[in-house]
């Protein structure tokens, strides 16, 4: 298999700062790389340098002759006034193609972009809608090697799931390899066969593995297991080596030099090993619920919502207790923050208000929200004063903390502490926000898409601690992979005014696709007719203890629901069908008993109505 480029010893800096040393690997036909690691580790620069828009220090890059490039950058640069397909057009000047060809390769790949308008001005679209533009015009020049950097930045999950499909075969002339960087793990898991992970904790500063990333994962588990084992063992050897050289100098002249000067360089491999154990150390995210034990925290009914005529959602009921995972999925502008708008001014008299329904809370109820347009950030503020505003120290769950050993649980250096909120990166303000929500108790966390510019160490600290609320939690997201471990329960917007209620992102993908008659979970609100007509009466005794056990039974089953779903998700499970077709089959049944109780807590509610 011939090779399209080699990389050879490259290495960067900017300033004293070392982005990374020593990278080499090579790109064959038929390789899909992905290249992951921490903020600031140099991605975005790696992937320039290999597309010859940036120099290296030091190394060098071979390339297959007559290999072509394209670059699909971060932000995107077009002309607003003109027409989708008129900027492709003008992307073509001095191609090979003459006016015909180009005319039919912009409207071809805008065709399977599904643009419905090809003549809409590029101005006027979303920013999901702007970067499927962009993906067509890294593709318009057919491309031997396609370099992407973040492609499903503001793609929703159509969006994501349309993007998987043209690299999986959608393209005619597709390219023979691609390089990309992603924080999407699902979308790497489905696009790459290679993974590069380019970080200060390995010896090399990089670490490859060929396979998909959940292959990866597991071999870097490994490794970096076998590098702790490796501390250990050198740590005990230059014990009892320093336990010798102090013995004195008369034991000392017994003794061969080349022992000496092996304990010292048994010192200096154990400070360097330490040092990279430390460099993976992760952003410190650990939410505080309030320990509140009521049962109904928030509960909706019959919700709606619209604007200018358009209505977002309707006849929707909702109800939140702690330990409540909810994922909101929906195309963007669908009504997901809208109704996370609602939840979070459920409390306040005069606040925003659906159109018809109400929202009641219980008593007190603390709710969190954090706001993906991030305007509660003041750029001029320094990063001392936003992590810490009301001087030198916080209180977190109960104990008070200094803004210093505050900020480094946020990976920010003690010599970030003055600078100005607005010179930071997209991920360090996205931590801040995390650390403001971190200092304050909550019931209800809203979080609306927290995952934007976060990278993958940062994502799989922020999953362990959603876990691990005790809270209720509702979640909008694009990260699939987040929103299959953390939530139990998606809710899912047709962009009609429809919404359901379903297991899994699949299933609300065939609903709105067309590729299934109907949801396997229904809305609540199918639920709440279905039970109308059953027939009311009052509560009994029996009835009334079932009632009052009702909501901790399905909290009960749910968490069992998760928990199967956690025991799914295990490769020693996965990987022997037997185990996986039993914990399925439970988990099956311990789903229909979770819509069972669901069911009935509606048949008794009705006739507790009744009642009053």
């Amino acid at each position: 298999m011939s090779h399209l480029l080699s990389c050879s010893s490259i290495s960067k800096s900017f300033g004293a700062q070392q982005l990374f040393r020593n990278i080499s690997f090579t790109l064959h036909e038929g390789d899909r790389v992905g290249l992951i690691g921490p903020n600031g580790s140099g991605k975005s620069t790696l992937l320039r340098i290999v597309c010859g828009l940036e120099e290296p220090d030091n190394g060098q890059i071979q390339y297959q002759k007559h290999v072509r490039f394209s670059y699909l950058a971060q932000s995107d640069l077009f002309e607003d006034d003109l027409s989708a397909a008129e900027n492709l057009i003008k992307a073509m000047e001095g191609s090979e193609f003459d006016e015909t060809e180009r005319l039919h390769r912009a409207h071809a790949l805008l065709s399977r972009a599904e643009f419905a308008d090809s003549d809409i001005a590029v101005g006027q679209l979303s920013g999901g809608w702007r970067k499927r533009l962009s993906i067509c015009r890294s593709l318009l020049l057919s491309p031997d090697v396609l370099v992407m950097d973040e492609p499903t930045n503001h793609l929703d999950i159509e969006g994501i799931l349309w993007l998987e499909k043209l690299l999986g075969g959608g393209l005619l002339e597709g390219p023979k390899a691609w390089l990309l960087v992603s924080h999407d793990r699902r979308f790497l898991e489905n696009c790459t066969n290679r993974i590069v992970e380019l970080s200060a904790v390995y010896p090399e500063g990089s670490f490859q593995i060929d396979g998909r990333y959940s292959d990866f994962i597991e071999a870097r588990a490994a490794f970096l297991e076998g590098q702790q084992e490796e501390e250990v063992r050198l740590a005990n050897k230059v014990r009892r080596e320093t336990e010798w050289l102090q013995r004195g100098p008369k034991a000392r002249t017994t003794k061969a030099k080349y022992r000496i000067d092996e304990a010292h360089k048994l010192q200096g491999e154990l400070a360097k090993v330490k040092s990279r154990n430390r460099a993976s150390g992760a952003v410190q995210i650990d939410f505080d619920a309030t320990g509140r034990k009521t049962k109904k925290l928030l509960e909706g009914k019959g919700l709606t919502k619209g604007y200018d005529g358009r209505t977002l959602f309707s006849d929707l009921d909702i109800l939140l207790s702690p330990g409540s995972r909810l994922g909101l999925l929906g195309r963007n502008g669908c009504g997901k923050s809208t109704l996370m708008q609602l939840m979070a001014a459920a409390a306040d008299e005069n606040g925003f208000k659906p159109d018809s329904g109400y929202l009641k809370l219980a008593d007190n109820v603390k709710i969190v929200s954090f706001d993906q347009r991030r305007e509660s950030i003041d750029p001029d503020v320094t990063l001392r004063r936003a992590l810490a505003p009301e001087g030198d120290s916080i209180v977190f769950q109960g104990r008070s903390l200094h803004v210093v050993s505050w900020a480094k649980k946020f990976l920010f250096r003690t010599d970030q502490l003055e600078t100005p909120v607005g010179q930071l990166s997209g991920g360090e303000q996205a931590r801040i926000l995390i650390a403001d929500l971190m200092r304050k108790p909550a019931d209800i966390l809203l979080l609306d898409e927290p995952t934007n510019d976060l990278d993958i160490p940062s994502l799989d600290v922020l999953e362990e601690s959603l876990t691990e609320f005790k809270g209720a939690l509702v979640l909008v997201t694009h990260d699939r992979f987040l929103l299959d471990r953390v939530c139990d329960r998606l809710l899912g917007f047709d962009g009609k005014g429809g919404v359901a209620y379903y297991a899994e992102y699949g299933q609300w993908i065939s609903d709105i696709t067309g590729t299934a008659k109907k949801s396997t979970a229904p809305n609540t609100s199918d639920k709440k007719k279905k039970s109308v007509q059953k027939k009311k009466g009052k509560l009994s005794y029996m009835d009334q203890r079932e009632y009052d056990q009702m909501e901790e039974l399905i909290m009960n089953a749910e968490m069992e629901v998760e928990e199967l779903q956690q025991r799914m998700a295990l490769p020693e499970v996965s990987s022997h069908p037997s185990e996986a077709a039993e914990c399925w089959a439970k988990l099956e049944k311990v789903q229909m008993e979770v819509e069972r109780l669901y069911g009935r807590w509606d048949e008794l509610e009705e006739k507790r109505n009744a009642e009053e």
